[in-house]
């Protein structure tokens, strides 16, 4: 089957429109199909009509431009990580407000851009807003230009895979509560590790270097 010709226009999370030209195979029609392309790595189609020819893809502006490699990860010295725990009754994390509730409990996804996190640089830690495990370094956190907080690695165990209900993306989890907390993407060339980390500040909170031995205790519900 000869290559096919597609319009292929690109709605940026700041409502710009970008516009690309593709010739694709019968290979390429796969609900997820990635691209050599240092510009452009996944494509999401939402419509498979054979006879239409112009795809609209929503997808936020860290997957359309890679302009500039997203290498600022502003402070790579590692913390020590308290590892404290408590034992507690069931139904005794932290409280949260319904909109934390919706993303920990029920898996929603904060608005892009709207997070006190995704652009904050400080020196420290982030924990688990549901249980308190730390889960992130500031040395792993770097600028995606997503609209939420991006990082390459977690601490060490800290974090659970797990297949996403659409079948296709992956999801992350606090590992003690399993806490939504994302989306992990792999191969996108942001930084070294080639991996983000796409956390919604919902589900954490940022303690700074000065305050990291004052992190409370990992709640851990009793069996």
């Amino acid at each position: 089957m000869p290559p096919k010709s597609y319009n292929v226009q690109l709605i940026t999370s700041n409502l710009q429109l970008v516009t690309y030209n593709l010739q694709l195979t019968a290979n390429d029609y796969s609900p997820l199909t990635t691209f050599n392309n240092p510009t452009i790595y996944t494509f999401r189609m939402l419509y498979k009509q054979k006879s239409m020819r112009t795809i609209v893809i929503l997808l936020p502006v860290c997957l359309l431009l890679s302009l500039s490699a997203c290498n600022g990860q502003a402070d790579t010295t590692k913390l020590n990580v308290p590892m404290k725990t408590e034992k507690t009754e069931a139904n005794a994390y932290n409280p949260l407000t319904p909109q934390q509730n919706a993303v920990l409990v029920h898996k929603a996804t904060d608005r892009p851009f709207t997070g006190e996190y995704y652009q904050k640089k400080d020196h420290g830690i982030y924990i688990c807003r549901q249980c308190n495990a730390p889960l992130y370094q500031s040395a792993d956190k770097f600028d995606s230009h997503c609209g939420w907080p991006s990082f390459d690695d977690e601490i060490e165990g800290s974090v659970k895979r797990i297949p996403d209900a659409d079948g296709m993306r992956i999801e992350i989890v606090c590992n003690n509560c399993q806490g939504h907390l994302g989306h992990v993407f792999e191969g996108e060339r942001f930084t070294a590790k080639n991996t983000r980390h796409c956390v919604n500040t919902s589900s954490i909170v940022f303690y700074p270097e000065a305050d990291v031995k004052n992190i409370p205790p990992t709640i851990v519900l009793k069996k």
